[in-house]
């Protein structure tokens, strides 16, 4: 009998070519996981299992927490398949939870809204063990300022300056409800919440706000940056390594 099985998936994608299954590569995160998942059920590899994921983290990004759902035709129960899968999945990705769940959830379709958290970090010394987690800023950035720009990036906006898809045709409008960032030691963290996000738009967020953190940029200038909907306008976009999704909301 076919069953909806929802996992819950943690992944370093360090040397991933990003979540999204691609034909040149099989070092996807999707690509791993359909892979394990069609010699499980017994498929022709010509033929595999289809890994739906709630969203799709580029290269190099990670998560704590991905959502996904795949159609499976097995006797196992939910304990066995995990256990199978990070019994033959790479030691870079952990399945860690396995739930029979209802034949119209969809991952994506369902899912309400996402966390992000990109992690900087800066000091005299080197994050040698958190070196492929964080992005190593060469000095301090003013974080006041940069809370009084996350006031302008918060709220329904058209975030096209913040795209990395200058082809996208879809509405670029989107709801970011929380943008918080936090210190601690040596670690900056931005903490992002919205009910989605386009492609690079955390990463060219964070890189703007360090922009203003660092006197590059006023913080209202942030306002007028949204309302050009030019991703010129905006900073770059902060390394890949930094980011990392956090959870999905349904």
């Amino acid at each position: 009998m076919v069953r909806n099985f929802k996992m819950v998936v943690s992944y370093d994608g360090t040397r991933y070519f990003g979540w999204e299954h691609q034909q040149e590569t099989d070092l996807t995160i999707q690509g791993r996981l359909e892979a394990v998942l069609t010699r499980l059920a017994g498929r022709d590899p010509a033929d595999p299992v289809t890994v739906i994921g709630a969203g799709r983290t580029d290269a190099g990004v990670h998560a704590r927490a991905m959502t996904c759902n795949v159609l499976l035709d097995t006797p196992m129960n939910e304990e066995e398949i995990q256990a199978y899968m990070n019994r033959y999945l790479p030691e870079d990705i952990s399945v860690n939870d396995v739930k029979v769940c209802a034949d119209r959830f969809h991952s994506r379709f369902k899912a309400k809204g996402k966390t992000y958290r990109y992690t900087c970090w800066y000091g005299k010394a080197r994050p040698v063990f958190d070196r492929r987690y964080v992005y190593v800023l060469d000095r301090a950035p003013d974080t006041a300022r940069m809370r009084d720009a996350a006031e302008y990036m918060t709220g329904m906006h058209d975030y096209t300056s913040f795209c990395g898809n200058p082809r996208m045709k879809k509405s670029a409008i989107r709801v970011v409800d929380v943008i918080r960032i936090e210190e601690s030691g040596s670690y900056i963290r931005f903490y992002f919440h919205g009910n989605g996000f386009l492609q690079h738009m955390v990463r060219i967020m964070v890189g703007t706000l360090l922009q203003v953190g660092y006197g590059e940029i006023e913080p209202e200038q942030v306002g007028v940056i949204i309302e050009g909907k030019d991703r010129r306008l905006a900073g770059p976009a902060a390394p890949a390594k930094g980011l990392c999704l956090m959870k999905v909301d349904y």
